[in-house]
């Protein structure tokens, strides 16, 4: 029997019951390019079709006898799916019961021509050079890590740790001003590369990646400090994605999709602030970096650590375990927090305390001060003017605002205006503002600061530097600027309806929301939380965010609330829902009884069920939905009769029936 040469093709298909390999023979032209890692075209043996793919493997058979189809073509020369990246995806992609292939999507840019030809150009010594980084540079880093004892050992040794980072901004040799956290993950870095390994560090979004460059700028070569990030042209991301291809050392800095770099050697994979919602992948399957990355660091070895200035229950859960060891500074930093209410003699419901009035004054005689609001315009929330009702829209319901003081109440949500409105409760006709959005506290503040520059930060208008003059800076969460040397006095309104969200996780999201502003005031300056108490304030006020985590962690593990338990969110049709829980239970039987809530029909027809399950099990419960996934969309694929067709226009296409089930593993926005 003759052996034949076999490539196992990794399909380029969001089908789920197509995630795995097909085998393809190499016909004699391909053997020289048909490699483990290349772009190829195959053929389907359905109504002849052509599918993009990936050569995960190359194998030699002998059953000659089989019939196989042979690849169509090599697209590509370049070997752009490491088996580092092969093993990554596919582990990663069981966990959140998903596919491969949709995990690969993030990381592999498309194909850029130009980018590649000049790529396989280049000179044979830069893609085996080393990475050669300055004694100066690595004697500050090591410096900077000082202030943590036995951080330095800990990384070299490719430990997992967790960090709290200093809440203060620092001024570059540049003249720039980044948080201090910036200059700390910036020190790790060019520790590892001073090694001779390759550092990988995760942030959130835009701003943050703005913050690390600039640190990074100047302490390491430029060409070995690679940028992932999806705000930049095409044929820039694949010349980072074919940098880390290079084999040799190098730093790459971007969002969460730089967790699956494939870089050479890795030896720190660092996520900073975990707890930002950017962090979470809103596509199939839905992987946050945090879990790709504790995925990588088992399968790739290098040091972990979780940086942030809050401590999220999820990392807190890790350090209790024990698979995450905490790494204290020498000396705890703090801001001056200060919690501010109404004194006795102001008006009820005063917006500003006198006191956080006074320091706010103060301090914009020497500097820029920071106010945060809650919601950007001008008057987010409407009224009726008589009952206090909260206005809707007649058309869809949506909430009315307003956009200036004399402006028409407009929806919301389809942004129709709300001529002729009446109160559906008392049928009153006049209208209330009844909150203050960015653009209504920066008219009342401009007035009560004459002569002083306003500067509005918000989603529509984001603002990332502001200089050291005096300024009030108003601006919503998450759109703060950084202020040369820090705000001499930042005021943190409208908390307390921060707090009313509907969400699990509301507490610590607001506790990491006012922790990050803190940081940005210069040190010693007030920062003033207004109208809030509780163990959110006290944790704020006193800096102990990981006791604050410690003890939220130990109040959801009784109630079966992640994270002390994953949970899986099943959606779809009832019949969908009830067969994969059915299934479930089979091939789990360890299963708590416990473990489901549901399902609950929603307002679409649809149901929705909750399995909640302990990790140990995470590996049965995702084997188990992941073949109901596949099973749904065979069965969805399949009508089980045919479709009546007539007096229906032939040149229509017949209607594309959708997917009957959708789960989505560990949403860390779940809602209960």
């Amino acid at each position: 029997m003759t052996r034949r040469r076999i490539a196992r093709v990794l399909l380029d298909s969001p089908l789920p019951q197509l995630d795995r390999l097909f085998d393809y023979a190499v016909p004699l032209p391909l053997m020289d390019a048909a490699v483990q890692g290349v772009r190829v075209r195959v053929p389907l043996r359905s109504a002849g079709r052509m599918a993009d793919g990936y050569i995960v493997e190359i194998a030699e058979a002998e059953d000659g006898e089989r019939p196989l189809s042979d690849l169509e073509a090599v697209v590509s020369p370049v070997r752009v799916l490491p088996p580092s990246l092969v093993r990554l995806s596919r582990r990663v992609a069981d966990r959140a019961a998903g596919s491969a292939i949709d995990i690969l999507r993030l990381v592999i840019p498309k194909r850029q021509v130009r980018v590649e030809k000049a790529w396989l150009a280049r000179e044979p010594e830069g893609a085996a050079g080393t990475s050669v980084v300055d004694g100066a540079a690595v004697a500050a880093s090591s410096a900077t890590l000082a202030s943590y004892p036995g951080l330095a050992e800990a990384l070299s040794a490719s430990q997992r740790v967790a960090l709290q980072a200093p809440p203060r901004p620092e001024r570059l040799a540049t003249g720039e001003t980044v948080g201090a956290w910036a200059i700390l993950l910036a020190a790790a870095a060019v520790q590892t590369l001073a090694e001779g390994r390759s550092a990988v560090l995760v942030v959130p979004d835009y701003r943050d990646l703005a913050q690390l460059e600039a640190a990074l700028t100047g302490q390491i070569d430029e060409n070995d400090l690679v940028r992932y990030d999806a705000r930049r042209p095409n044929p820039e991301r694949y010349r980072s994605f074919l940098r880390t291809l290079d084999g040799t050392a190098c730093v790459v800095i971007g969002n969460r999709s730089a967790v699956y770099a494939p870089v050479h050697n890795l030896g720190l994979l660092s996520v900073w602030d975990d707890g930002d919602p950017l962090l979470s992948e809103p596509l199939a399957p839905y992987v946050h970096a945090r879990d790709a990355a504790l995925v990588r660091q088992a399968l790739d070895g290098g040091a972990l650590s979780f940086a942030g200035l809050s401590r999220t229950t999820d990392v807190q859960r890790l350090v209790e375990v024990g698979w995450v060891r905490e790494v204290p500074a020498t000396r705890r930093a703090s801001p001056r927090i200060v919690l501010s209410a109404p004194t006795q003699g102001e008006t009820p419901g005063s917006r500003i305390p006198s006191a956080a009035y006074r320091d706010l004054r103060a301090g914009v005689e020497l500097g820029p001060v920071l106010v945060q609001v809650a919601r950007p315009g001008y008057s987010p929330v409407l009224v009726c003017a008589d009952c206090r009702t909260p206005a809707r829209c007649r058309h869809c319901s949506g909430p009315l605002e307003a956009a200036a003081p004399r402006a028409p109440a407009t929806c919301r949500w389809c942004a129709r205006t709300a001529l002729g409105w009446t109160c559906a409760h008392c049928d009153g006709e006049k209208l209330r503002l009844a909150s203050s959005g960015s653009r209504r506290t920066a008219d009342d503040l401009g007035r009560a600061f004459p002569g002083v520059r306003v500067i509005v930060s918000d989603g529509e208008r984001p603002i990332m530097h502001v200089d050291g003059a005096p300024a009030l800076v108003i601006a919503t969460r998450g759109a703060e600027p950084i202020a040369a040397g820090g705000y001499r006095a930042v005021l943190l309104l409208d908390g307390e309806k921060m707090l009313l969200a509907e969400s699990l996780r509301i507490g610590e999201s607001c506790l990491r929301w006012w922790s990050s502003v803190a940081a940005l005031a210069a040190p010693g300056s007030p920062v003033h939380l207004v109208g809030v108490v509780g163990p959110v304030a006290r944790a704020l006020a006193t800096w102990t965010q990981p006791a604050y985590a410690r003890n939220e962690l130990a109040e959801r593990a009784p109630l079966l609330m992640p994270p002390a338990v994953r949970v899986a969110v099943l959606e779809g049709d009832t019949a969908a829902v009830e067969l994969a829980l059915h299934d479930l239970a089979e091939a789990v039987p360890g299963l708590s009884p416990m473990a489901v809530l549901g399902p609950v029909p929603q307002a679409d027809g649809a149901s929705r069920a909750l399995v909640r399950f302990d990790y140990g099990q995470g590996a049965e419960v995702t084997a188990s939905l992941r073949a109901s996934l596949v099973a749904a969309a065979v069965r969805n694929r399949r009508p089980s009769r045919p479709v009546a067709r007539r007096n229906i226009d032939p040149a229509q296409p017949p209607p594309r029936q959708r997917n009957t089930l959708k789960v989505r593993v560990d949403d860390p926005e779940l809602q209960l």
